[in-house]
């Protein structure tokens, strides 16, 4: 299948979001813009982490979004529903077994099979654009076994390839609906959220600084804050607490 109209194949470069907010500075993108690279030479994770993938087996990816108008408080609001996006597709293929990690990865069972790191452009404390950058397992069967989390793919899920143009249009195709049901109705994207969250309503083990302690997951609130009950109920901003 040929890619989108308003999909554009780098066969490789060092950062799909790189890329992407580049285009961002030189005014040539535009509002639902996806950059796929076929390989990536320096991806990106959460919190300075590398994003390592094989070429031609998975998506990387970038999408731009003109978010001119919306507040600031809905940043997190948008990352939820960009994580349901990922999360709509990949269930959509691989079944039941998957759910979102807070904030923002993939998981299926307690394999993780994606991530996401949004950046934004804020001029004169307006915020902007914003540039959505995807990985997500989809053909990969072999993994760097010193990742700590075992990784997964759909191929290993399904037990055959998959199409990567065909996914790339899907995904495309849930992150344009889910921005959309965000504009009409944040609400509804904080209750998807939640239903969709690991772990919840399961008791987890989490380091704080030096601090080791279980906790049960309840949820999120409206501020991207981890809601966790042990001896007291606690909200934790993402980067405050590891998962163990």
């Amino acid at each position: 299948m040929k890619p989108g109209a308003d999909i554009t194949i780098l066969p490789s470069i060092d950062s799909t979001n790189i890329y992407a907010m580049q285009q961002v500075h030189a005014h040539m993108a535009k509002d639902g813009q996806v950059y796929f690279a076929l390989e990536q030479t320096a991806g990106r994770g959460q919190r300075g982490k590398q994003w390592l993938s094989a070429p031609g087996t998975n998506i990387m990816m970038s999408m731009v979004f003109d978010v001119n108008g919306l507040p600031h408080e809905r940043q997190f609001p948008f990352n939820m529903a960009m994580a349901l996006a990922c999360y709509d597709y990949y269930k959509s293929v691989a079944g039941d077994d998957v759910s979102v990690k807070w904030p923002n990865d993939i998981y299926w069972r307690d394999r993780k099979a994606g991530g996401i790191l949004i950046e934004n452009l804020i001029q004169s404390g307006i915020w902007t654009w914003a540039v959505v950058g995807i990985g997500l397992n989809i053909n990969q069967t072999q993994f760097d076994p010193l990742i700590s989390r075992t990784p997964v793919s759909l191929k290993q899920i399904t037990g055959r390839d998959i199409d990567l143009m065909e996914a790339l249009n899907a995904l495309a195709v849930q992150l344009r609906k889910r921005w959309d049901e965000l504009r009409r109705s944040p609400s509804n994207i904080l209750e998807a959220y939640e239903s969709a969250l690991y772990k919840k309503e399961e008791k987890v083990k989490f380091k704080k600084d030096n601090r080791v302690f279980e906790a049960v997951v309840r949820g999120v609130d409206a501020y991207g804050r981890l809601r966790v009950q042990s001896t007291i109920d606690e909200l934790f901003a993402h980067g405050e607490i590891e998962w163990l």
